[in-house]
């Protein structure tokens, strides 16, 4: 009886795993299915029969995964769980880093108007896969418009400086790191299409060469400047007094659990004045100030004059007592 329910089981595991398999093809990125794993001769045998194919014909029989299904899921699940839950009602135009496949149109809400793409692969153009599957998930969705773009991910040429609401990278890093791409380039330029308080978010591997993902977001910074005032120049000596103006000046993560590839997931906001040079800083500072003494002014006459109207409003209640 024991043996009997081991084997349901199994036959139950094995039939919910192919289950998810199955279902997942629809959305599985090109780089996920292309490939094969191949046979050996022996195993085109059966109980010492040969098989009626020659004995060095390989045979195609599954998928090659750039992750393993566990983490891919599980990776997947928090990605549609981030972009649901992390898009503004109010932004528009949302830009995927490393487009491969039509996941992303059923990612973001429908309040979003367009999505912009971008390729991962080493000539910037999007496959012949993502461009059939963005089109079929934008027909069943019938929400965002797709723009698609032919452009590397780490040289946005198509799009403009402080354009993009939303910018999403999703398991894209390790993609263009293997294409010949520059992650870090990427995220540069992710935050120069940013609007001023646009969101990145992200589900990347949390280690990439040897580089953590998280430690290069919020170390970003857009100029770096000396005591003089002066802008300092990338590649420059450093100095621990230089005064560094942070790209995102807000950055929430998290680990992916139950995964065997660690991956971080989280959300980084571009900061409102990161495109200010040093001089429309100070200036910025100094309107902000004057703003505040105005406001400190204005709520300090509004006091007095409720004072005043209260004192006044006393002396007739009294007048009129000694009147009556």
């Amino acid at each position: 009886m024991a043996s009997s329910l081991s084997c349901q089981r199994v036959a139950l595991i094995s039939f919910l795993l192919a289950a998810a398999v199955s279902r997942s093809n629809a959305f599985l990125p090109s780089s996920l299915s292309r490939g094969t794993f191949t046979q050996s001769p022996a195993a085109t045998r059966i109980a010492g029969r040969p098989k009626a194919s020659s004995p060095d014909r390989q045979t195609t029989t599954g998928l090659r995964m750039g992750l393993d299904l566990v983490t891919y899921l599980r990776t997947e699940w928090i990605s549609a769980a981030l972009c649901t839950n992390q898009c503004p009602t109010s932004a528009d135009v949302c830009l995927q880093l490393g487009t491969e496949d039509g996941r992303a149109v059923t990612f973001i809400p429908k309040t979003m108007r367009t999505l912009i793409t971008s390729s991962a692969e080493s000539d910037g153009k999007l496959t012949v896969t993502a461009r059939r599957q963005l089109k079929q998930q934008a027909d069943r969705r019938k929400a965002a418009t797709i723009q698609y773009e032919d452009q590397r991910a780490d040289d946005l040429t198509e799009v403009a400086d402080e354009s993009v609401d939303i910018v999403i990278s999703l398991q894209a890093c390790e993609r263009m790191r293997d294409n010949g791409q520059e992650w870090k380039k990427s995220v540069q330029e992710a935050a120069r299409v940013l609007k001023p308080g646009g969101r990145l978010l992200f589900v990347e591997a949390t280690t990439i060469d040897g580089v953590k993902y998280l430690d290069y977001i919020q170390n970003l910074y857009t100029m770096r400047v000396g005591k003089d005032g002066e802008v300092i120049a990338e590649g420059d000596g450093e100095d621990e007094n230089d005064i560094r103006y942070p790209v995102f000046d807000e950055v929430g993560s998290d680990g992916v659990d139950l995964v065997i590839v660690p991956h971080v997931a989280g959300v980084a906001i571009k900061a409102m004045d990161a495109g200010l040079s040093p001089a429309e800083r100070v200036a910025k500072a100094a309107q902000e100030e004057k703003d505040r003494l105005a406001d400190l002014s204005i709520a300090a006459f509004e006091r007095g004059n409720k004072k005043r109207r209260k004192k006044k409003k006393k002396k007739t209640d009294e007048e009129a007592v000694e009147s009556a």
